[in-house]
């Protein structure tokens, strides 16, 4: 199974202030309907930006069996060895020319692009838990707006006003700035808005801004992953104006877009919300929700049932609505309770199929849910900064404002469904499935509160090195071995770029563990911190070689184009296309085993986050998101039965607790 939490993202600048200069809009566009004015358009990069490089075959081969030394004994390690070898001078040469010659032909795309699709819509698995992760907000500093009819009503303008930003080419490009005084400036974007489009990412880089492709961010809304046979659709309607409202199980729709196009006023919305939270229907006897967490083919089949039997109109309320607002009837107790709930849920009240679902509890906890595999972490870390700083910062209704006198009873349809018995026996075998899975999955956190980025900085150490050092001493403390580590990293810079993969085990991370875990009396504290920074220089350089490739030595962190995975992939894929005989390296064990990712690790931090989580991506593995503020640390956790998360996360603070220690100069504690 593929890891999917794909959200180590790009630091984002404050977005276009309220004094920025506007664009001439379009009659009707009145106040409140764009989150913000960018002076220039929002794909202006999106032709220039450069391809997304087909690493060598030589250097892939040469950083699999780097990544593939501490994990295997010296006579596994030969074996493998051999196998590349064989790989790269035979059917592996004839491949990658073949994938060069293919990427050549499609200029408009990247060689990942079409493999990746299919990887995540070919798979038959449930999207629940396999596949979705989740982002949940931090709380309104201001409490009162917390309460539930309040933030959804803000959170669901904030969307839409997203949404129209977007679609009128207002909403600032996705930039990595490396020098934001010289490119994140007025000056500047005045200038480059007259560079054409086919020339404007040259302009761009002049000054050391990087823009990120935005290919992905139209599927953010209307937008549902459709079920079939074998291998599912993506479908988008961008003419709907509907929202999607789920309570209890049941599903209610009203317009957030009215004829015109403008946001229907805050005050209806509210209105409408108020109407739903006061509905005093019970749950539905038989949800249809818990269709869309089934395997995929059996949802494909009992869609079909659905549609023959009279249901394809509200079906298509549902796949075509802005997105997908969940109103829970309960507040979050704690932080394991707020993961538990965002990603999984009861599975009465999320449509786990649509793009995201906007989810908020009794108590205004909210979070995004999202589906993975129309995009990654930096268009849904885009829109959700830009939500939480809109609905915050510029709310559209108050704790006081009232609702507006309107008759939401006309307005707010409530979708009802025909169940034949098949469907009805569909839908109740699909819940004891849902809730005998739900049962087997753990979720734990941990905040180290010792020290974080500040600290680790001023030592010349990587924080992102460091936490991950600290995973592979939990392990090593915890199971007395190293396994295979995925560290997910983006490919934005790029063309259709999507991830790629940073392998933090390696024989540095190894050796360190072992001196910490193993032997801390032998080595002094200045030998451990030695160990520490052989780790974080070779950290920083697999991410350098993932992010630099052929590009200049200032090309940004998390730009990662020349690691293995995705080539090897590629180059697998592709023989799979051709009919070829799936090569030898593929059916080495330890390929089977350097991609059975045991620690699937994924990173984010915004100051509009609380937490995310996901869940592991192998059976015996852990799904460990984390984030390295400036003074603390941050893990949340999961497992399934054969792993205790409670214990891994007591060794991951000893592991940070003893490096602490070491940067400090005291001895090291068994």
């Amino acid at each position: 199974m593929m890891p999917r939490l794909l959200l180590r993202a790009w630091p984002r600048g404050p977005a276009v202030g309220p004094g920025a200069p506007s664009r001439p809009l379009s009659a009707g566009s009145g106040p409140g309907q764009y989150l913000q004015r960018s002076i220039v358009p929002t794909m202006h990069y999106q032709d220039s930006l450069p391809r997304l490089p087909i690493p060598k075959l030589e250097d892939t081969i040469r950083r699999y069996l780097s990544a593939q030394k501490p994990l295997l004994d010296d006579g596994q390690f030969r074996k493998t060895e051999q196998f590349c070898k064989s790989f790269e001078n035979g059917i592996g040469k004839e491949l990658h020319k073949q994938l060069v010659a293919q990427d050549k032909q499609n200029k408009h795309t990247s060689y990942i692009s079409g493999p990746w699709f299919d990887m995540y819509l070919s798979a038959r698995d449930s999207v629940v838990l396999n596949f979705n992760p989740f982002m949940a907000f931090n709380p309104d500093s201001k409490s009162e707006y917390n309460d539930q009819l309040t933030r959804a009503t803000n959170m669901t303008v904030s969307a839409i006003r997203f949404l129209k930003t977007l679609r009128a080419g207002l909403l600032e490009p996705e930039v990595f700035h490396l020098n934001p005084a010289k490119s994140d400036t007025d000056t500047f974007k005045r200038l480059i808005r007259f560079v054409p489009s086919s020339l404007s990412w040259y302009g761009a880089y002049l000054v050391n801004a990087y823009p990120l492709d935005m290919s992905q961010y139209f599927r953010l809304f209307n937008s549902t992953r459709l079920p079939k046979p074998s291998r599912d659709e993506l479908f988008t309607d961008d003419k709907a104006r509907h929202l999607l409202v789920l309570r209890k199980g049941n599903f209610y729709i009203f317009d957030v877009l009215d004829q015109d196009g403008n946001i229907v006023s805050p005050s209806e919305i509210q209105a409408h919300l108020k109407y739903i939270l006061s509905d005093s229907s019970p749950a539905p006897e038989f949800p249809l929700t818990y269709l869309t967490s089934e395997n995929r083919d059996i949802w494909a089949e009992l869609r079909q049932k659905l549609m023959s039997s009279g249901n394809e109109e509200s079906l298509r309320k549902v796949d075509s609505a802005v997105f997908c607002l969940c109103l829970d009837e309960f507040p979050i107790k704690d932080l394991v309770h707020l993961s538990h709930n965002m990603l999984h849920g009861d599975g009465t009240n999320r449509w786990f199929d649509k793009s995201f679902n906007l989810i908020i509890a009794k108590d205004g906890s909210a979070a995004v849910h999202f589906e993975h595999s129309w995009g990654d972490g930096v268009a849904v870390l885009r829109f959700f900064n830009e939500v939480f700083k809109d609905s915050t910062q510029t709310p559209a209704v108050t704790p006081q404002s009232q609702p507006a006198t309107t008759d939401s009873t006309v307005t707010v349809q409530k979708l009802s469904f025909k169940l034949t018995d098949a469907l009805k026996t569909g839908i109740t075998a699909a819940k004891e499935k849902f809730d005998a899975t739900m049962k087997t999955l753990t979720i734990d956190c941990i905040q180290f509160q010792r020290g974080g980025k500040e600290f680790l900085k001023k030592q010349k150490l990587s924080p992102d090195a460091v936490a991950q050092l600290a995973f592979q001493m939990a392990f090593l403390r915890q199971y007395g071995q190293t396994v295979a580590t995925y560290e997910s990293c983006s490919t934005a810079a790029f063309k259709h770029g999507r991830t790629e993969t940073i392998r933090p085990a390696s024989i540095y991370t190894k050796r360190c563990s072992e001196a910490f875990v193993r032997e801390p009396s032998r080595h002094s504290a200045g030998e451990l911190q030695q160990m520490m920074v052989e780790c974080s220089k070779y950290h920083g350089q697999l991410t350098k070689e993932a992010a630099m490739g052929r590009k200049p030595s200032h090309w940004p962190r998390y730009t990662a184009s020349q690691g293995f995975d995705r080539h090897l992939f590629a180059l697998r894929h592709l023989a799979a296309a051709k009919g070829i005989i799936l090569p030898e390296l593929y059916l080495d064990p330890a390929y089977g085993q350097i991609n059975h990712n045991v620690l699937s690790t994924s990173t984010l931090s915004s100051p509009a986050v609380n937490l995310g989580g996901f869940a592991p991506v192998v059976s015996d593995g852990f799904g460990v998101g984390y984030a390295v503020h400036d003074n603390w640390i941050g893990c949340n956790v999961s497992s399934y039965p054969g792993r205790n998360v409670r214990e891994f996360l007591q060794c991951v603070e000893k592991a940070l607790e003893d490096m602490f220690d070491a940067l400090e100069g005291k001895s090291i504690k068994s």
